[in-house]
């Protein structure tokens, strides 16, 4: 059970199927799962799917009707999602308002929908009659929002409010621990060889750029297996300048397929 199972979500007069298509989609990421249409376009339900991957159980639940108060029958509250301000005085919310004041009636059981309008028209004053409160998305002065994006909007802010649907992320495969004192130091006076050996010292001030690549480093904040690779880079920056070293004290260098 969740929070969210109490909330519904009504698209009214909708005239593309792949905005119902998104429309299930975007309810599938956020948890809720009755859709309900008034007088929508025709569609195919293998199609929404089909666009809509992994939502069967949504598309399955999905009920049509006639009319908008038939649609809104057992609601207890009306939220209706519009972009333009009208003449009556419709109290007006944020979605990100609107969940945190709804989350507790949906946590009770009473249920709470979410209406949009058609694409071209939205909420026709009709409609905004049957409405408790008006939810505006903030947006620029280009208002006008695409109806499941308005859509996903909505859920994002009542997923996010409601907090019990959320899937677990799983942790990285190499969790490691902070680095040690030890550690940090072994790294920075390899990191400082590193750097003598290319002469990266020969303009600089040895002192300041340590202590500004010890400032880097404790800023980013590495684990200890990270500390251990830049450590280990350090290392062979070393390895790398003794071989070199060795092999132009050996003679003049030639190309691998040059003769004696």
């Amino acid at each position: 059970m969740s929070v969210l199972d109490s909330l519904s979500v009504v698209l009214l007069y909708p005239q593309d199927p792949v905005n119902i298509a998104a429309t299930v989609r975007a309810m599938k990421n956020m948890g809720a799962g009755d859709l309900r249409l008034v007088q929508p376009c025709a569609y195919d339900p293998f199609r929404i799917e089909g666009v809509a991957h992994g939502t069967r159980d949504v598309v399955e639940k999905i009920r049509h009707f006639e009319s908008l108060d038939a649609a809104l029958a057992d609601c207890h509250h009306v939220i209706g999602f519009a972009g333009k301000r009208r003449t009556a005085k419709w109290e007006r919310i944020a979605p990100r308002a609107a969940a945190e004041r709804y989350v507790a009636t949906l946590a009770a059981g009473d249920r709470v929908a979410l209406l949009f309008g058609q694409e071209d028209h939205g909420l026709a004053n009709d409609a905004l009659d049957r409405v408790h409160v008006q939810c505006i998305i903030p947006t620029s002065e280009h208002a006008s929002l695409n109806l499941a994006q308005a859509v996903l909007v909505a859920l994002y802010e009542f997923h996010l409010a409601a907090g019990d649907a959320t899937r677990k992320v799983d942790a990285h495969r190499h969790q490691s621990g902070p680095a040690t004192h030890e550690e940090w130091e072994r790294m920075f006076n390899d990191a400082e060889r590193a750097l003598e050996g290319i002469a990266f010292f020969r303009t600089r001030n040895p002192e300041l750029v340590m202590r500004s690549l010890r400032s880097l480093a404790f800023r980013a904040k590495p684990d200890e297996r990270e500390v251990t690779m830049l450590r280990a880079i350090a290392i062979e920056v070393q390895r790398t300048i003794d071989r070199i070293t060795r092999g132009l004290a050996k003679g003049p260098w030639r190309r691998r397929d040059e003769s004696p």
